[in-house]
């Protein structure tokens, strides 16, 4: 049983002569939800708020895939999931800062995409990344990494992270694997995109 009564938009919609003509069978969708109704839209907000966050992009780092601006949504559910389900190749992830010393109040989150995982072989020389001694053909990058990377294995509970944006990406490159520990969630998508970039 609802414990609010009909809006007064209902009201008027359901008894206005001019109105009557309409062809829709219910104008119950104008009603207030009632309890049940505010009860699933509480479920559905911590839901919301446990396992998603949005987040705001500050750098090209990603770019061409993710600019600066975009408002993204990020599965924050994956974090935890990770212990069941291993992180795939190019889930695009958010982490903490693995250079931030322990006791640190400022808690930086950045944003790459994995290209590698626990036990594979990792280099990058003439422009090209290979993993495990394949080239890696990667149409998402904005430019051929400038660097070279010395051959690395990935160690076990670790991955390795590179931007799309290479020559301007702060990432396993500089500091080497991520451990998985720091990973916060995955990204999901892009919900905004400002029209003027």
């Amino acid at each position: 049983m609802s414990l609010l009564r009909p809006s007064a938009i209902y009201n008027f919609v359901t008894s206005y002569p001019a109105l009557r003509w309409m062809p829709c069978q219910s104008w119950g969708f104008l009603r207030w939800p009632g309890l049940d109704g505010f009860l699933r839209l509480m479920v559905v907000g911590l839901l919301w708020s446990t396992f998603s966050e949005l987040r705001f992009i500050p750098s090209s780092s990603m770019f061409p895939t993710l600019r600066v601006g975009d408002r993204i949504i990020v599965e924050k559910f994956l974090q935890a999931s990770y212990y069941i389900k291993n992180p795939s190749i190019h889930d695009i992830i958010t982490f903490k800062d693995p250079t931030q010393l322990y006791g640190e109040n400022t808690e930086t989150v950045f944003i790459k995409r994995i290209v590698a995982k626990a036990g594979d072989a990792v280099e990058v020389h003439h422009g090209v990344l290979y993993v495990n001694g394949v080239a890696q053909q990667e149409d998402f990058i904005a430019q051929p990494p400038a660097y070279t990377i010395p051959l690395t294995t990935v160690p076990n509970d670790h991955v390795y992270v590179l931007g799309d944006n290479r020559n301007n990406s702060y990432d396993s490159h500089v500091w080497g694997p991520l451990p998985m520990k720091n990973i916060m969630g995955r990204y999901v998508t892009c919900y905004h995109r400002p029209t003027n970039i």
